[in-house]
């Protein structure tokens, strides 16, 4: 009986000891790749969509260090200024400014389009990172399905309207942030906007698989432009993404020491922007600052052009 009770006492103790020396290692594996570029970005001009909090925020952080003109796009005016603020008392870099962007609805995005082309003539790199998850049934100002409008068709337009000031500073470059989440998605295109049925799970899923779609397409039609498109996951990161969901809320608060910090969440995002290797790659999709694997509705071209073809038609504009 005391042999037993000795057992129990030394895997209790163990436990928590293993853990105490495998955290280092445990957080190591969980912050993923780093970019490791130098790039120095003076003279360059960077549209973030929703830089206002978690890796939006991180992405502007590191590329106003690095000299860059950094535009913070952003519903909430008065979250992207503090963001905007805090970033240029940090860096010392003063050219880290706040616009409003609404990308849940079509007059804004057009709005911000056009005070963007008539205040600055240059842009480098346009990130499309704003997103929404998980979010109860609802549409847009323009009746698209919310997660479908925000993370797709919204950056879908943003793109066609700043695009040929893109191609006029090439070499550029446009980075959309996908996710894993794409693995899971399909393009219903019976129900775009999940007015027959709806799992707002899986409205997530065929959002982010439009980002790659996108990204595929946009892609293949810039080929020779000097202009790329990538894709990117950026891992299972801690921040307020999840905030439609109770039990995911309470899960990412439990799990926290194994999702990444936005600091580690936002190293795709950068690398992708910034490092040399990359200028000529397009049509890519990464992962800890590396290749990563897409799925086979994610590497299907005739779906990529029919979700175009219908992005279009949904907007009302014509991009050949």
């Amino acid at each position: 009986m005391l042999n037993c009770w000795e057992a129990a006492l030394g895997a209790a103790v163990s436990v928590p000891v293993f853990l105490f020396v495998a955290a280092p290692y445990i957080r190591r594996y969980v912050a993923g790749g780093r970019c490791k570029s130098t790039a120095r970005l003076e003279g360059k001009v960077v549209i973030i969509t929703g830089a206002n909090t978690g890796i939006g925020k991180e992405t502007a952080r590191d590329l106003a260090r690095r000299g860059a003109r950094v535009i913070i796009a952003c519903r909430d005016t008065a979250k992207a200024e503090a963001a905007a603020s805090e970033i240029r008392a940090e860096t010392g870099n003063q050219e880290v400014i706040a616009k409003k962007l609404d990308l849940a609805d079509t007059k804004s995005i057009r709005e911000f389009a056009e005070r963007f082309l008539a205040e600055e003539k240059e842009l480098h790199i346009l990130i499309n990172n704003a997103g929404v998850m998980l979010c109860p049934y609802s549409k847009t100002a323009d009746g698209f399905e919310m997660q479908l409008g925000v993370n797709h068709l919204g950056h879908f337009l943003l793109t066609f309207l700043l695009l040929e000031r893109l191609k006029q500073c090439a070499p550029a470059r446009i980075v959309n942030v996908s996710s894993l989440a794409h693995h899971g998605g399909r393009i219903r295109f019976h129900d775009l906007h999940g007015e027959k049925s709806y799992n707002r799970g899986l409205a997530y899923c065929h959002s982010k698989l439009a980002n790659v779609l996108f990204t595929r397409e946009l892609a293949r039609r810039l080929q020779g432009t000097k202009v790329t498109a990538n894709a990117l996951h950026p891992g299972s990161v801690y921040s307020d993404l999840v905030r439609h969901s109770f039990i995911m809320t309470w899960l990412w608060k439990i799990f926290s020491f194994f999702l990444k910090t936005p600091c580690e969440g936002a190293q795709t995002s950068i690398y992708c922007a910034v490092a040399e290797e990359l200028e000529s790659v397009t049509g890519q999709y990464f992962s800890d600052c590396q290749p990563a694997y897409v799925s086979p509705r994610g590497r299907d071209d005739e779906t990529a052009k029919k979700l175009w073809s219908v992005s279009c038609e949904l907007l009302g504009i014509q991009w050949d």
